[in-house]
């Protein structure tokens, strides 16, 4: 069925302007001649007609006993009918070869499309995944460091509460030495009293006098051992509180350690999340390039296609030349 605004007068019209230019009115110069509209098969019936037509016309304006001339018109019509018909079969077939290589190629771009924005989105997802991955690397560097940190104070506090220990010991022997020191000294005294009270009388003067000597000495004694009694309260409410302040960094630094370990889970499973997303993603572009190659090979095809169209034209050209060179036998008998 012809399309709208193709009948027989316009390709009657297209064909007459083609013979007058001295070209072969063929089936695409005709289609060319009228803008590229109107089917093939459509075209070849109008041209068809307008051959048997002319023939007809021919075949009557000849004498009627002119026999030689109708059977070479015939004989010429009917080559060319036969020779035209396995061009169109061939034509209609090409058309639908191409049409579903047309579908398939644009089915597969489609599908190539589909692939690539996969690929972008997985490639987003894997940028995204890397950069949560760069920055809980920083977080854990930065713990790391603060855990150094607080390691390193740590160290710095047990070698401050060893002092603190070593100077405690040191004045609770100075505080057993003074306390030897003045019993010993109270031992002495009441020897000498005893010693004193057997003596003359006349000593007891002098021995008064020592003794208040050696009672000023006690209280000087007394006095430093009331000084090392206060210094030892302040070493050991300063011992209290640094083994509270260590006892607070020893939690803290479990503390540490426990998010530290997490961290690290953390850091494990976005690594294997990022392998995985890798392997996806090879895939991905394994299949995008299986489709490519498929893609290649389906124009490879079409362009084999095309190359046999233009030969099948070549043929087709080449036997309406074979028709023409057996249609001139008619006109010589007309001349």
């Amino acid at each position: 069925m012809a399309r709208g605004g193709i009948n027989k007068a316009v390709v009657q019209t297209a064909r007459l302007a083609i013979l007058a230019r001295g070209e072969n009115p063929s089936i695409d110069a005709v289609r060319i001649e009228m803008g590229n509209t109107g089917s093939k098969t459509t075209i070849h019936r109008y041209l068809k007609e307008l051959d048997d037509s002319e023939s007809r016309l021919t075949i009557t304006e000849a004498p009627i006993d002119d026999e030689l001339g109708e059977l070479v018109a015939r004989l010429a019509l009917r080559l060319k009918e036969k020779a035209q018909e396995p061009i169109d079969l061939a034509l209609a077939q090409f058309e639908q070869h191409k049409a579903a290589l047309l579908a398939q190629i644009d089915t597969l771009e489609a599908a190539h499309a589909d692939l690539k924005q996969q690929f972008d989105i997985q490639a987003a997802a894997l940028a995204e995944e890397s950069a949560a991955l760069q920055t809980a690397s920083t977080s854990l560097q930065t713990e790391q460091t603060r855990n150094a940190g607080l390691s390193q104070a740590c160290s710095d506090y047990e070698l401050r509460i060893s002092d603190k220990d070593e100077q405690i010991r040191s004045l609770e022997e100075k505080h057993l030495h003074a306390r030897d020191a003045l019993e010993h000294y109270r031992n002495a005294i009441k020897e000498q009293r005893e010693q004193e009270q057997r003596r003359h009388e006349g000593q007891l003067q002098q021995v008064q006098a020592e003794l208040r000597q050696a009672q000023q000495s006690a209280m000087v004694r007394q006095d430093e051992i009331t000084q090392l009694h206060r210094d030892n309260e302040r070493l050991l409410i300063e011992h209290r509180v640094t083994a509270k302040e260590l006892a607070a960094l020893q939690e803290q630094t479990r503390k540490d350690q426990a998010l530290q370990q997490k961290l690290s889970e953390q850091v494990n499973l976005i690594e294997s999340e990022r392998t995985l997303l890798q392997e996806r993603l090879r895939v991905a572009v394994l299949e995008s390039q299986s489709r490519q190659q498929a893609l290649s090979e389906h124009q490879q095809s079409n362009k084999s296609l095309e190359l046999d169209l233009i030969k099948a034209q070549a043929s087709i050209e080449a036997l309406r030349l074979a028709a023409a060179v057996a249609a001139a036998p008619e006109a010589t008998p007309q001349a």
